[in-house]
């Protein structure tokens, strides 16, 4: 069973989803995790879940699209631990969902800000950090939307596409200094940004049942593992959750899910 021991963890959009399963993943195995998300609130919810379990969180309201918040927000963990060992980018948002002659110009450009931009941001600040260290790890959240367009996505897809492409480039600069950036595709897992895609009945992935649909802790888990230096020979990549062989070595059985 791999340990996060002595590591500082920093998650965004954590106070749902696939951000809180992987910060309660991170804290179980002994790191320090900051949540993070618009909703402080429900991120101190997540870290006193955390707490009360015997682990060590911290919780922070940070909006991802605005770089100056993200920079203090690292730069506060860094001051309190005098490190930060990994970032999870998981904020992320699904609207709007439509047709591209129907969608809301503001709407479809807020969501690039929030998944490209935000995810920049967050890769921006603590790039000083690790290369400063000597290291660190980087786990951008993708999806298979990335590589496959759907129906009434044109938004979701082209900023994750981007994200995929900027893993990519942190990869060839801070690769050699040291860093290591994943890009994860999580399959399609029970979150409310499911909900919201099969409300709108838009393409065949709103017409999947919610029994299809996997955990959160699963891709978690794998987000968890990545931190670790058992994955170091993958850094750099692009990996799906579907891979039989990445499940295996990070202790999953096989995928079952949509």
């Amino acid at each position: 069973m791999f340990r996060h021991d002595g590591k500082v963890v920093l998650v965004t959009g954590a106070s749902r989803g696939i951000g809180k399963a992987t910060a309660l993943d991170c804290a179980s195995r002994g790191a320090v995790v900051w949540v993070t998300s618009r909703d402080g609130a429900e991120c101190e919810k997540v870290a006193e879940e955390i707490r009360k379990a015997g682990g060590q969180a911290f919780a922070r309201a940070c909006d991802v699209t605005e770089y100056a918040a993200v920079e203090r927000l690292v730069r506060e963990i860094v001051d309190a631990h005098g490190r930060l060992d990994a970032l999870v980018n998981n904020a992320g948002a699904i609207e709007p969902i439509a047709y591209v002659w129907d969608a809301d110009p503001e709407e479809w450009a807020r969501s690039i800000t929030v998944n490209l931009v935000g995810v920049y941001n967050g890769c921006r600040a603590v790039l000083p950090h690790f290369m400063e260290a000597g290291g660190g790890v980087i786990v951008n959240v993708s999806s298979g939307a990335a590589h496959r367009p759907k129906e009434g996505w044109s938004a979701y897809c082209a900023g994750k596409a981007g994200v995929a492409m900027l893993t990519r480039s942190i990869a060839l600069e801070a690769g050699p200094l040291g860093v290591r950036v994943y890009g994860l595709q999580p399959g399609v897992v029970d979150t409310r940004m499911q909900e919201l895609i099969r409300r709108s009945g838009i393409n065949e992935v709103s017409r999947l049942r919610r029994d299809q649909l996997a955990d959160p802790s699963e891709p978690a888990h794998l987000i968890s593992w990545l931190i670790t230096e058992e994955a170091a020979d993958l850094a750099g990549q692009e990996l799906t959750i579907r891979d039989a062989d990445l499940r295996a070595r990070a202790g999953l059985a096989s995928y079952t899910g949509a």
